[in-house]
């Protein structure tokens, strides 16, 4: 069986392929999937339906949101909940084993318990090397087949595609895709021709969402009740009584009434105007973020086919107001289904009778700080650019290649990753990676590198070749060699543990 699957930091979503047809598949109750873990007071944890059964009862801890967590781990980043402690992927995987198991006995897919999940997954579009890593690997620990891992909004581009493709002409191929989930903010220019989407430029804010909304509004409801800050249980439950307002908020919404027994309070009631106030800078954030997108690619708004409005928080009405608004009310286009609009756009990416291809682009700069005029200086040493075209699913990735003549006993390597480059040095959303050590000289091999100091060579030593390769999926590995004696080491980079 072929799958989309898109994990979402609030709900996690899956679709089919089947003859033609995208369905989304259902679970026992209707109720979409909570991506929620919970540790009990025994340690057990829970994951999903399970994890929502049991959340407000006594002595168990809530993990709201972790996918939120990714954007800053490694693999050997942990978590400490109800006093466990817990490695990110470890519960990554954990949940996805029990969407797995609710796919199979508690959804309407009607899936053999034998049948493999071939699944094509998603990740923010500026989501980190490590990130696409992580979640891959997860996938693969609780049993799945990930067989493609795209974008979020460049997936949800499909289903712009497939389902508004009489708005696409010679003149208007372009369609700038806003995708504002739970956690975070994306935008995709995607030129659309033919069957083949190409994403031209990516922008977005890897910490802004739905939760964010929900925390506007509970600021301003709190005051609106004359109520201080409550604790970390009651502010967990007022929390979840936002969101539920928030998401049932539809155009004709003229106040929101929201139950503040938590806190011993009687209801409040919020005029939606009140609402829109609190969450207007976010949503202000969002499209600012989204002007460089057309600025960089050179594309005027009247090239535009559309602006396709997908994600959970997308559906929040403000959001629609204000892009159209900013772009004019013809172009402005929401998914039917904006909870699921990525998760079909990865089932048609899978589906080889529908024929879509993708041109996918890194979405961020990768590269490492070198020591130069003897180590006087440090240069950035840009490996993989920004907007670089990402090889297709089942093609070989891409590859860089640097020589040189060590003049160090030790290489000290500094990997970061950027939002863009300025005068040479990374600039914008900068996160740096591992710290990498590996010994040139024959001495240091086999000792702990960790605290070695590095020695600068009497004479030019070794010739050393660094081979780095980044996959379809965005994720970047490097082999360093001394080809002199064969000594050699590979490394997939990414976050440091935190």
């Amino acid at each position: 069986m072929r799958l989309g699957v898109d994990f979402g930091t609030t709900h996690t979503v899956v679709t089919m392929v089947d003859r033609g047809n995208y369905p989304v598949v259902g679970f026992e109750g209707g109720d979409p999937l909570p991506s929620l873990a919970a540790v009990l007071p025994s340690g057990e944890l829970r994951f999903g339906f399970e994890a929502a059964a049991v959340r407000h009862e006594p002595g168990v801890s809530v993990l709201r949101s972790f996918k939120r967590l990714l954007a800053d781990a490694g693999p050997r980043t942990g978590i400490e909940a109800g006093g466990r402690f817990v490695l990110l992927l470890d519960l990554l995987a954990g949940f996805l084993s029990q969407v797995r198991e609710d796919l199979l006995a508690r959804s309407n897919a009607g899936i053999g318990e034998d049948e493999p999940l071939e699944a094509a997954v998603s990740v923010p579009a500026n989501s980190s090397s490590a990130q696409r890593f992580l979640t891959l690997e997860a996938f693969r620990a609780a049993g799945w087949v990930p067989v493609a891992l795209l974008n979020e909004p460049s997936a949800a581009g499909f289903e712009y595609a497939h389902r508004f493709r009489s708005t696409i002409t010679s003149r208007r191929e372009h369609v700038l895709v806003y995708d504002l989930g739970g956690g975070t903010f994306d935008a995709s220019l995607v030129r659309m021709t033919g069957r083949t989407n190409e994403v031209v430029t990516s922008e977005g804010v890897r910490r802004l969402g739905g939760d964010d909304f929900d925390e506007a509004i509970l600021r301003a409801v709190l005051e609106r009740a004359g109520a201080g800050e409550p604790d970390e249980e009651t502010r967990d439950l007022l929390l979840e009584e936002c969101a539920r307002q928030k998401e049932a908020v539809g155009p004709n919404t003229r106040k929101l009434v929201l139950d503040l027994s938590p806190l011993d309070l009687p209801p409040v009631a919020l005029p939606i105007e009140e609402a829109y106030e609190a969450c207007a800078p976010l949503v202000e954030r969002t499209i600012e973020a989204s002007e460089p997108v057309l600025a960089a690619a050179g594309v005027e708004e009247s090239e535009l086919a559309g602006v396709y409005v997908v994600g959970g928080a997308g559906a929040f009405p403000l959001v629609g107001r204000r892009l159209r608004e900013r772009f004019g009310e013809r172009r402005v286009k929401r998914s039917p289904h904006p909870f699921a609009a990525t998760a079909v756009g990865l089932a048609l990416f899978l589906d080889g009778e529908a024929g879509y291809t993708l041109a996918d682009r890194l979405t961020r700069h990768f590269g490492v700080f070198r020591e130069a005029a003897a180590g006087e200086e440090v240069v950035f040493d840009p490996i993989f650019p920004k907007d670089l075209a990402l090889p297709s699913p089942g093609e070989a990735p891409l590859v860089a290649v640097r020589r040189y003549r060590a003049a160090h006993d030790l290489g000290h390597f500094r990997f970061v990753e950027c939002s863009r480059i300025v005068d040479g040095r990374p600039d914008g959303d900068v996160a740096p990676w591992q710290d990498l050590k590996f010994p040139f000289s024959a001495a240091l091999r086999g000792r702990r590198l960790d605290g070695a100091a590095v020695s600068r060579l009497p004479e030019p030593g070794p010739e050393v070749e660094e081979v780095y390769s980044c996959s379809d999926a965005g994720a970047v590995s490097v082999t360093i060699r001394v080809p002199a004696d064969g000594f050699s080491r590979t490394f997939r980079l990414g976050r440091p543990a935190l």
